[in-house]
Order: C-alpha cells, then sequence, then structure tokens
C-alpha cells in the first residue's frame, strides 16, 4: 500500500484489469475483469455469461453456501470462492469495483490473495473525491459456536487489526497463530499465504469429483494419516505429477512452504475476505480462535447488525462546555432576527462550510411548558424543528457574501420525532448541506442529538433573502 495512502478516502481502480483461471471446485475456467467504479458503488460482482447479467453484491445477507468457500448468491445466479479476491480488494484499499466474471467461481489461481493484489498493484489504485466513513465498534461483540469450538470477537480499536489462532488436534501443524497489526502489511505479509487442506479432506472431495479445479500448485496439503503406496499413485495421477511424496514436517511434496506459519495466515486472510461482506469498513480488533467460512460470515451478520443499530452514533457531535464557543448568544443575535421568547439557538459550537452544531440548554422556565404539558412538560416538536432552521439560517448567512440576509422556510421534508425533549436536556442541533446553495435556495439536513441519540431529523429547504435596508 502506498505510503501517501489516505484511508479516509474512498479509493477504485486506476483501470480495468484481467486474469483468468479454473474455479478450484468447479473445474470451470473462467475470466475475471475488475472494474473502476463511482464512490459510494462499494463491491458488486456480475455474471456477465447470464442472461440479464445479473449483479451480486459482496453481502454477508447474500451468503447461501459456506461448505468449501464463501458462496453469494442472488436468484440461481451464483458466485463462489469470493473471499480470496475480497481479502486482496480490503487489502489493498480499494472500496469501489465491479467484479465481471463469466461463469460461476472466482479463480483460485495459486490459492492465494497475491495474483488478485499484483493485478490491483498493476492496474493502481486512485484516490476519489468522497470521504471513507469508518465505522468504530465501540464495545465488544462475541460469536461462538460450542460444537466447532469457534471463539470470535471484535474489540474496540483505532485501527483494523486481525489475530487468528488455528488448532485442529494435527501433530502437523499443532497450535498456530497470525497476527496483522495494520491493513498496510496485508499485501506482503498474507496475500502470498495459500489455502490449505487435510490429505483426509482432499480424498473425500477426489472421491466426489469436488475438487475439479486442483491442481499441485494451489493448496498445501496436511497429510495427517499414514499414507499407502496405492494412494500416492493415485494423489500423483489427480495432481498430474509422476510422482508425490510427504516431507517430514507431513506435508505433500507439491509446494515449498512461504511462511512456516502460512496455514494459520490463509485463516487470517479468509477473516478479512468474509468480513468485507459486512458491507461497512470497520475499526476494530478482531480475535478469531478456529476459524471458518460459515463462522466467519455469522460473525459478519452480527457486527453488520450492531452497526445497522449504531450507525447513527458516528455522527454525534461531540460538545464540550469548557471550550469556548465558535457564536455566543450575542453573535447570534447580530446574524438573526430571532429575540427572547422565540430565539432557540443559545450557541454554536462548530462551524465549516458544510455543516454547523448548535445548542440549546432546555429548561424548566421555558415559556412554552405551562401550556405543553402541565405536569407533564415536553418541548414541542414544532420548536425543536423552529431551533434547527434558526441554527440552519446561521450557516446559510455564513455562507453568503457580506451584507444583512433573512432565511425563510419553504419545505420540510421527512420529519421524524423520535424521543421526546423535556427539561433538563442539551439538545445538539446539527444541520448539514445537502447540496450547494443555488438562486439563493438552501437544502440543509437536520438532526437533533439528545443523550447522544437521534431525537428528531428532518430535511428542510431554506431562501436566503438580502434585506432592503
Amino acid at each position: 500500500m502506498d505510503t501517501k495512502f489516505n484511508p479516509d478516502k474512498q479509493h477504485t481502480l486506476g483501470k480495468a484489469t484481467t486474469i483468468s483461471g479454473t474455479g478450484l471446485h468447479t473445474g470451470v475456467l473462467v475470466d475475471m475483469t475488475i472494474k473502476p467504479a463511482n464512490p459510494g458503488f462499494g463491491i458488486q460482482f456480475q455474471r456477465v455469461d447470464l442472461p440479464n447479467k445479473p449483479i451480486i453484491k459482496a453481502d454477508c445477507d447474500l451468503v447461501t453456501d459456506t461448505s468449501r468457500g464463501t458462496t453469494l448468491q442472488v436468484g440461481d445466479a451464483k458466485i463462489s470462492t469470493v473471499e480470496h479476491v475480497l481479502a486482496a480488494l480490503v487489502g489493498m484499499g480499494v472500496d469501489n469495483c465491479l467484479i465481471e466474471i463469466n461463469g460461476p467461481e472466482i479463480p483460485i489461481i495459486d490459492g492465494s490473495s497475491q495474483p488478485f493484489t499484483d493485478m490491483i498493484a498493476k492496474a493502481g489504485v486512485i484516490e476519489q473525491d468522497a470521504a471513507k466513513v469508518w465505522y468504530s465498534i465501540d464495545e465488544n461483540i462475541f460469536f461462538y459456536d460450542e460444537a466447532k469450538r469457534v471463539e470470535m470477537v471484535a474489540m474496540p480499536a483505532v485501527d483494523y487489526q486481525i489475530t487468528t489462532l488455528i488448532d485442529f488436534n494435527s501433530p502437523v501443524l499443532g497450535t498456530q497463530h497470525a497476527g496483522l497489526k495494520s491493513i498496510k502489511e496485508f499485501q506482503n505479509e498474507i496475500a502470498p499465504c495459500r489455502t490449505f487442506c487435510f490429505l483426509h479432506e482432499l480424498e473425500m472431495l477426489l472421491d466426489n469429483e469436488l475438487v475439479k479445479g486442483g491442481d499441485i500448485n494451489n493448496a498445501i496439503v496436511v497429510v495427517d494419516k499414514p499414507i499407502t503406496d496405492d494412494e500416492m499413485n493415485r494423489l500423483a495421477k489427480a495432481f498430474k505429477r509422476d510422482k508425490i511424496e510427504v516431507k517430514s514436517e507431513g506435508y505433500l511434496n507439491n509446494l515449498e512452504l512461504r511462511f512456516p506459519n502460512e496455514p494459520a495466515r490463509h485463516k487470517l486472510l479468509d477473516v478479512i475476505g468474509d468480513l468485507a461482506l459486512i458491507g461497512y469498513p470497520i475499526k476494530s480488533r478482531i480475535i478469531a480462535n478456529r476459524p471458518g467460512h460459515s463462522s466467519n460470515v455469522e460473525f459478519a451478520k452480527k457486527i453488520k447488525q450492531y452497526i445497522k443499530k449504531n450507525r447513527h452514533v458516528k455522527d454525534v457531535p461531540v460538545y464540550d462546555p469548557t471550550l469556548p464557543p465558535i457564536f455566543t448568544l450575542q453573535q447570534i443575535e447580530k446574524t438573526l432576527p430571532h429575540r427572547h421568547p422565540f430565539l432557540l439557538v443559545d450557541k454554536i459550537i462548530e462551524l465549516s462550510d458544510k455543516h454547523i452544531v448548535g445548542i440549546k440548554n432546555v429548561s424548566y422556565n421555558e415559556w412554552f411548558f405551562p401550556g405543553h404539558f402541565p405536569n407533564n412538560p415536553v418541548m414541542p416538536g414544532v420548536l425543536q424543528i423552529e431551533a434547527l432552521a434558526q441554527t440552519g439560517g446561521i450557516l446559510c448567512i455564513n455562507a453568503m457574501p457580506e451584507g444583512n440576509y433573512d432565511t425563510y422556510f419553504l419545505k420540510i421534508d421527512n420529519c421524524k420525532f423520535k424521543q421526546k425533549v423535556v427539561p433538563g436536556d442539551t439538545m445538539l442541533l446539527k444541520m448539514e448541506f445537502i447540496s450547494p446553495i443555488r438562486r439563493g435556495i438552501c437544502e440543509m439536513k437536520g438532526t437533533v442529538y439528545v443523550g447522544g441519540k437521534v431525537a428528531t431529523e428532518a430535511d428542510l429547504v431554506a431562501q436566503v433573502v438580502k434585506r432592503a435596508d
């Protein structure tokens, strides 16, 4: 990954790039092209060999099979073994791309992500003019599968870090672990690590003709039992080799290990690929004990649900009452024509060319509480919208050339009241431009936060008019 790479921006490929190869399980020869895509597009697959060329999003909710790799499906359209190319895209910082493929399975090539990181590096990764929104995991998220003895946890962290531990009760593999402290290390430390399987699994797959694309160069085979000459001959024939032997370390002699703990590193690669299906970039420390595709996908679903539930929290402005305001009450009065009892903004704590955050401290002494309602004081929703509008007025006026302006409501849309506002509450009034000001028309999204939660939201349109005086 480039040292100038900005992780807070979205990225795509510099140009389209193509690779061809066979699918490990189907044995079908396919061409796969990764194409650039616009900001916000995400990662999507397209089966260009099928009628209507269906598109399948990289989404954990579309996973239909995890028995031998991860399979996505929409209708009758499937795309299998997606994890290695997804891991490569995450590892190279690619947020948006379309993966066109003319067959049912991603090519296995050498069983690692390296062929994909190489083609992405060759095509180039370019920054897009759009912010990348990271989702921070603010509490521990656990996943257990007692039957498989799988344990996974996502913990709060300032970066995306992963540790995997594997233990298959195999004297050959032993207990292995692998770690990734920063995604920047992926290309060199994790991408080259190839998939592995045990000899007994391989024999079952061969018996059922399930590794039609199997090749001597795309999997590490762990020999976990004594092997007869007949079995050796059968494997040699399956892998199109004159002779097959077992190394002293307990691996078939089909290849040299790239790292002593290559199997554990490949499991880490799989975790990255499967967690890409969350659909949101996350900052978290992941610890995965005995991970597998089915557990990874269930874990991805759990994290996705957490993010969807807590997504609004990332936008909550931080209010520190000890800091001096951007606009005091006196400065607000110089900008807005409103006065007591109808000035509903106490101070401004954030202001940029695109957004503003105001504060309204709600007191029991407000003029409207005696009538709304006796013995049950609730701030009227229309006044919450008015407080947003006044805050937005300052944002609009601040964006105009010098002079005196007033703002007038034109429209309110998508207004929702999610929790009541009562005495003692501090309202954080956030207004953001939806689009640039055109001919004095300002479109804004407004949100009232109370206690770290959304209380009220609405889309507001106003007109800025220069005062005659």
